[in-house]
């Protein structure tokens, strides 16, 4: 039998033999790989697994920092408000100080300016006082001495005498008699006499003539009926 028979009869021949390696070979590989390839599932899961977390790990951090970074910029944002409004209400507190001081001084100058005027018209009104007092006085003077004239162009001599006589008389008196009321007087009633005299002083000439007057005129009446 030759090598060709025995192939014939079932023995395997070499290439045979050589394909079935092939193929064992081909499946072995199939195999490897199939493993490897579960395995490599696993290393997948677990690599993406750690990118996950080291992802979330990432936008943790990235949104802290975000956080972070929004809240520095409220509160930058707060604090130049916080100064801006104070800055604001220190400006209207200033502003409102210069106005009321600008009120004040205004009301000040137009009380100044009332003041003077006011005083301005009482010394005019006291002035325009005064003069009338004078033209007053002016005229009863005038008048007082028209009068006394005209008694005594009237009066005859002796009774002249006699109105000088009695009024040395009266002045004699009075003086006695202002005496004896200084002598029982009081301090201060001395001293309010004392200014009614002075006043009295200052228009001394008109009670004076007036006084004449009277009293020529007392004397020629009691001279009148006397000649009756």
């Amino acid at each position: 039998m030759n090598d060709e028979s025995q192939n014939k009869m079932g023995s395997p021949t070499p290439e045979e033999l050589r394909q079935q390696v092939e193929r064992t070979r081909d499946e072995l590989g199939q195999t490897v790989e199939a493993l490897a390839g579960k395995a490599d599932v696993k290393t997948q899961a677990k690599e993406k697994s750690a990118a996950a977390r080291k992802q979330a790990a990432e936008k943790t951090a990235e949104l802290k920092e975000q956080a972070a970074e929004k809240t520095a910029t409220a509160k930058e944002q707060a604090a130049e408000k916080t100064a801006a409004a104070k800055e604001q209400a220190a400006e209207k507190a200033t502003a409102v100080k210069e106005q009321a001081a600008e009120k004040s001084a205004e009301l000040k100058e137009q009380a100044a300016e009332k003041s003077a005027e006011l005083k301005e018209q009482a010394v005019e009104k006291t002035a325009a006082v005064k003069e009338q007092a004078a033209a007053a006085t002016a005229q009863i003077r005038a008048k007082t001495a028209q009068a006394a004239q005209a008694v005594k162009d009237r009066t005859p001599d002796p009774v002249q005498e006699k109105s000088v006589q009695a009024a040395a008389q009266v002045r004699e008196s009075a003086a006695r008699a202002g005496q004896f009321a200084v002598d029982r007087t009081p301090d201060p009633l001395l001293e309010k006499a004392d200014r009614l005299a002075k006043a009295a002083r200052a228009n001394r000439t008109p009670l004076l003539a007036g006084g004449a007057v009277l009293v020529a005129f007392l004397l020629i009446r009691r001279g009148r009926g006397r000649s009756k």
